[in-house]
């Protein structure tokens, strides 16, 4: 049986620091009301010591990867302080992006506005890479009757498209994994929009990880229980909670969820 998995979520912002431009770990709630967190290298390096499955580093500053120096380094810097699976996006636009960002330690890409401009872009990545390298992160919000539409640039942007429509064709382009994030819940504490999660998780064939929502350990059970999805990401949480990532992780084993639970 495989097992769930348990994801923290860097989300990465450029702060002026003294006379220096420097990365730095931020929360969000709602995709705004930035607060910053610290040095994303030395929480990764948290995660990893308290056993994440993975980690999913996103730059929301914007920048585009091929151009961004700053943004290679960082993840550089992180892949060489933890050992295990590193997803990264942000900025991503072009083929030799996930080139790029490969010979930087990463070991899946995702990818989410660049999708709208060149759906080809995610069957030519993945004839190369493989499928199993390609994350479609995909927001979204419901309306008032549960009707979930995707959202983008970073939730500025309103859509008419069905989210379970863009989910089923990003897959069919060849999309090996499903980020999904509910802007209404993010940051909110409140937990994670299972409906929709169960919807997509039981209408494609690929692993889908939701997001946005995660207040109690109970909310992580109620994503793989309820929500059928493969793994939970989550960044306020661990970054705000006392409760740490192998506490978590043992409050999900006793609800009867396949974890790891080995170091």
């Amino acid at each position: 049986m495989l097992k769930k998995r348990l994801i923290p979520k860097l989300l990465i912002k450029y702060q002026k620091l003294g006379n220096k431009i420097k990365p730095v770990l931020v929360t969000t709630s709602y995709f705004r009301n930035e607060i910053t967190v610290g040095d994303p290298v030395s929480q990764a390096k948290i995660y990893e010591a308290q056993f994440a499955d993975e980690l999913i580093v996103l730059n929301i500053d914007c920048s585009l990867i091929a151009s961004d120096d700053l943004g290679l380094r960082l993840v550089e810097r992180i892949a060489d302080e933890v050992f295990m699976p590193l997803t990264v996006g942000g900025g991503v636009r072009t083929i030799e992006d996930f080139q790029v960002l490969f010979e930087r330690g990463a070991d899946k890409i995702s990818i989410n506005t660049v999708m709208f401009e060149d759906i080809t872009l995610i069957s030519k990545s993945a004839y190369r890479y493989g499928n199993q390298c390609i994350v479609a992160s995909i927001d979204f919000r419901t309306d008032q009757f549960g009707e979930a539409y995707v959202v983008r640039d970073r939730a500025k942007t309103d859509t008419d498209i069905k989210l379970i429509d863009w989910v089923q064709k990003v897959v069919t382009a060849g999309a090996g994994e499903i980020l999904l994030t509910d802007v209404d819940r993010d940051g909110s504490n409140n937990g994670l929009n299972l409906p929709v999660c169960k919807m997509i998780a039981s209408s494609v064939p690929v692993p889908v990880i939701i997001s946005g929502g995660c207040g109690l350990a109970e909310h992580f059970v109620d994503g793989f229980q309820e929500g059928l999805a493969e793994g939970v990401a989550a960044g306020t949480f661990f970054c705000f909670r006392d409760q740490n990532l192998m506490q978590t992780r043992s409050h999900i084993r006793n609800a009867g969820v396949p974890i790891r639970m080995e170091t």
